[in-house]
C-alpha cells in the first residue's frame, strides 16, 4: 500500500503526461502481481469496491472523530479524503499490500466492510489511508485516464510488435482485475484467450478544426456530416448477444433496452445514440433523463424514445473492416441496414458541398438547424483508434455568451483542493422584492493559474456565508461564460441549464447591475 500511495501521489504532483506515463510504466514494472493488477484497476477505473462510499466513510470518521473538529477541518481542507486522511485518530506503522486491502474492501455487505475499513486505517499512516479512500471510492483526481493507464501498461510489450495499445484495448473488455493474464502476455507468454466478437474496439476521435488549417485541406478528399449532439456509442451484435457501448467502453445497454431489442444485424457499428421523435431529434436533456438508470419504465421508453444513428462500420459480421477506407465502411454499412432494415436505426447523411466557402454557409445555419456544427472525414482513411492528426476533424458552431455574476464559489480537487475554483454564477431575473439573482450554472475552467489566484485571494475576502466547502459571495464580480446552448430544466431554480459552459473572460470592468437577464438566456432556447 505504500508504494500505490506513493504512485498516486507522485502522479498528482506531475502534471506532464509523459511524465505519468513514466510513473506508472515503472510502478507496473516493479510491483509484484497482484498488487500492480489491483493498482492498474483503480487507475483505469475498473477497480468495484461498492460497499464504501463517500457518505459511508463521511458517517465511520464521525463515529471516530468530534463531528464540529471533522467539519470544520473538512471546510478548511476541501476533500473529504483528504480530510479523513489526517484527521483520523492514531497513527499504524503495518499498512497491508494493496491486495490486502481490496481483500478487506470485497465484501458486498456494507456493515462487514465498514469495520474492515476502519481496521485499515488503523493500520495507516496518512499518505496510505488516504490512498485506501481513493481505492476505495474511486476518486483518485490524479490526472489519469483509463486510455494513459492502458498506454502506460502498452509499455511493458513495446519491444514486441503484436504488444500494441489497440491490441491491448481490445482484450481489455475479456480480461479481469488483477490482470496477471494480460502481464503475463506483455511479458513473453500466450495471449489471453478472449472472445473478440462482442469486445469493445478503441474508437475513433477527431480534431477540432482550426479554420486557417481549412485551406490546406482538398474539399474532394473529405465528406461531411452533422454532428449530431448524442452520446457516441459502439454497438456489437453478434450470435444473439449484444453490446451497446459508450466511447469510454462502458456497457450501458441496461439503460437502452428498445435499442437491443432493434439489433437484429451482425456487426459492429460506430455512431450515436439520441431521442428521436417524430423524425426529429430531441434535446440532449431528453436522453440524459435515461443514462445511467438501471431500470426503464414503460413511461420513460414512451418519452423519450432512443435512436441508432450510425456513421461508420467497424466489422460486417464476417470480418474487421476497420483497416479498409471509410467509403467502403459506409457502402458495407448501408447494405447491412438495407438488409436488415432495424428500427430505429438510420445512417447519418452526408452533406453535400463543393468548395469549403459553401460548406461555411452550412455551418453558419448549424444552430438555427439544432445541430453542433459538421464533421470532416478523410473518404480514404481506415478507422483508426485514438484521435491521429488529419483523418477525422470536428468544426462545431461558434459558442453562445453571456455576462453573468459570481455567487457562490467551491474547493476545487487534487492540484487545486487548496484554490476555490469552481465558481457558481447567475442572471438577473424580476423577483418579488424587486431584481434577484438565480442561478444559471457552473464553471470551473477557462482562467490562467494567475487569474484563479486572484479570484481565489477575492473569494477570501469576499465571502458572505458558508456550506462545509462552498462559500456565498458578494454578487460582485462579472464572468463572461461561452456556452454551446441552452434547454430547458426541472432539476435547476431558473428552469434553464448551459451546455459545457466555461469561463471566457473575468470582467472585473463591469458592474454586476449590467449582467444578464435571464429572458436574455431563455431566448437562446431552440423552439
Amino acid at each position: 500500500m505504500q508504494r500505490y500511495a506513493q504512485l498516486l501521489e507522485n502522479l498528482l504532483f506531475s502534471p506532464g503526461r509523459n511524465a505519468k506515463l513514466t510513473l506508472m510504466e515503472e510502478y507496473l514494472r516493479s510491483t509484484p502481481d497482484p498488487d500492480r493488477g489491483w493498482a492498474l484497476a483503480s487507475l483505469a477505473g475498473t477497480l468495484d469496491l461498492p460497499s464504501m462510499t463517500p457518505s459511508r466513510i463521511r458517517g465511520l470518521v464521525a463515529e471516530h472523530v468530534d463531528p464540529v473538529l471533522f467539519e470544520l477541518s473538512y471546510d478548511y481542507v476541501g476533500d473529504l479524503a483528504e480530510t479523513v486522511a489526517l484527521i483520523w485518530p492514531g497513527c499504524g506503522n503495518t499498512p497491508p499490500s494493496i491486495t490486502d486491502a481490496v481483500d478487506a474492501l470485497s465484501d458486498r455487505r456494507p456493515t462487514d466492510a465498514s469495520s474492515q475499513f476502519v481496521k485499515l486505517c488503523n493500520q495507516m499512516g496518512p499518505s496510505e489511508r488516504l490512498a485506501l479512500i481513493k481505492l476505495a471510492t474511486g476518486g483518485k483526481r490524479v490526472g489519469v485516464s483509463g486510455r494513459l493507464a492502458r498506454t502506460a501498461l502498452a509499455r511493458l510489450g513495446a519491444d514486441q510488435p503484436d504488444r500494441t495499445l489497440s491490441r491491448i484495448e481490445e482484450l481489455w473488455f475479456g480480461v479481469a482485475p488483477p490482470y496477471t493474464e494480460l502481464f503475463r502476455w506483455l511479458e513473453g507468454g500466450p495471449a489471453p484467450q478472449v472472445d473478440l466478437s462482442l469486445a469493445f474496439r478503441p474508437v475513433m476521435l477527431a480534431n477540432p478544426l482550426e479554420e486557417d488549417r481549412l485551406g490546406k485541406l482538398a474539399p474532394a478528399q473529405y465528406l461531411a456530416e452533422w454532428k449530431w449532439d448524442g452520446v457516441r456509442i459502439q454497438a456489437s451484435s453478434f450470435r444473439g448477444q449484444r453490446r451497446l457501448y459508450t466511447r469510454t467502453g462502458d456497457d450501458i445497454g441496461q439503460s437502452f433496452p428498445d435499442v437491443l431489442e432493434t439489433m437484429t444485424w451482425e456487426g459492429t457499428v460506430d455512431g450515436e445514440l439520441l431521442v428521436v421523435r417524430d423524425g426529429e431529434v430531441a434535446p440532449f436533456a431528453d436522453l440524459q433523463k435515461r443514462l445511467g438508470r438501471k431500470r426503464v419504465g414503460k413511461k420513460t421508453l414512451a418519452d423519450a424514445p432512443a435512436h441508432l444513428r450510425l456513421y461508420d462500420l467497424l466489422h460486417d459480421g464476417v470480418a474487421d473492416v476497420r483497416a479498409e477506407d471509410l467509403e467502403t465502411r459506409r457502402e458495407k454499412l448501408a447494405m447491412l441496414l438495407a438488409e436488415n432494415t432495424p428500427d430505429r436505426t438510420d445512417m447519418s447523411r452526408e452533406v453535400s458541398f463543393s468548395c469549403w466557402e459553401e460548406l461555411a454557409a452550412i455551418r453558419a445555419k448549424a444552430r438555427a438547424a439544432g445541430q453542433e456544427g459538421l464533421m470532416l472525414k478523410q473518404r480514404a482513411a481506415p478507422y483508426s483508434g485514438g484521435r491521429p492528426i488529419g483523418p477525422w476533424f470536428k468544426w462545431k458552431r461558434d459558442p453562445l455568451s453571456a455576462d453573468c455574476v459570481m455567487i457562490y464559489a467551491q474547493r476545487g480537487h487534487g492540484k487545486r483542493s487548496s484554490f476555490y475554483s469552481d465558481f457558481t454564477f447567475a442572471a438577473w431575473r424580476d423577483g418579488k422584492q424587486g431584481p434577484e439573482l438565480v442561478p444559471v450554472g457552473k464553471a470551473y475552467s477557462g482562467f490562467t493559474d494567475a487569474e484563479l489566484a486572484k479570484l481565489d485571494r477575492w473569494v477570501r475576502s469576499n465571502t458572505t456565508d458558508r456550506f462545509g466547502p462552498v462559500r456565498a459571495v458578494h454578487p460582485e464580480v462579472v464572468l463572461e461564460i461561452a456556452f454551446d446552448a441552452v434547454q430547458r430544466s426541472r432539476r435547476h431554480k431558473s428552469g434553464i441549464a448551459m451546455r459545457f459552459p466555461r469561463i471566457k473572460r473575468i470582467r472585473w470592468d463591469k458592474p454586476a447591475a449590467e449582467a444578464d437577464r435571464l429572458d436574455t438566456l431563455e431566448a437562446m432556447i431552440p423552439v
